[in-house]
């Protein structure tokens, strides 16, 4: 295996997601960011946070697949989500469980980052997902 995820101990504990992940491969993964759109460009969940981190999720699989890689290969997860506050943190999770066994995302999953922004590049888009993979 390529990844390697962990928490040290004296790190803060529980999160959803791993602090530390080791890749040992050769071959870099970037999947630029994703939003829930269909290929087609038609919008997906206007409005509705956590079905629009599904589908960015879903994306974001469809890039590591064209790559030959997987969220097991992934070191690190990026999300920007419009106008965050803590209060939102149900739905982003929500989100993500409600896709998670659909694409193989393991809870806790990789290091990440989730950034609030006032806004990202089109009205509706709620949420962006970069992601960053390691191959051997």
């Amino acid at each position: 295996m390529t990844v390697q995820y962990f928490t040290p101990e004296g790190m803060l504990q529980p999160t959803p997601y791993h602090h530390v992940a080791v890749g040992t491969g050769t071959r870099h993964v970037h999947v630029s960011g994703q939003i829930a759109r269909k290929a087609d460009g038609t919008p997906v969940a206007p409005g509705d946070l956590a079905g629009q981190v599904a589908q960015a999720l879903r994306n974001t699989a469809v890039g590591l697949a064209g790559a030959g890689a997987s969220f097991a290969d992934v070191l690190r997860l990026t999300f920007y989500v419009t106008r965050w506050s803590p209060e939102k943190i149900g739905d982003f999770m929500d989100g993500v469980q409600a896709v998670a066994d659909e694409i193989g995302l393991r809870l806790p999953f990789p290091p990440a980052s989730l950034i609030g922004v006032d806004y990202l590049f089109e009205p509706d888009v709620l949420v962006e997902v970069e992601a960053t993979a390691i191959l051997d």
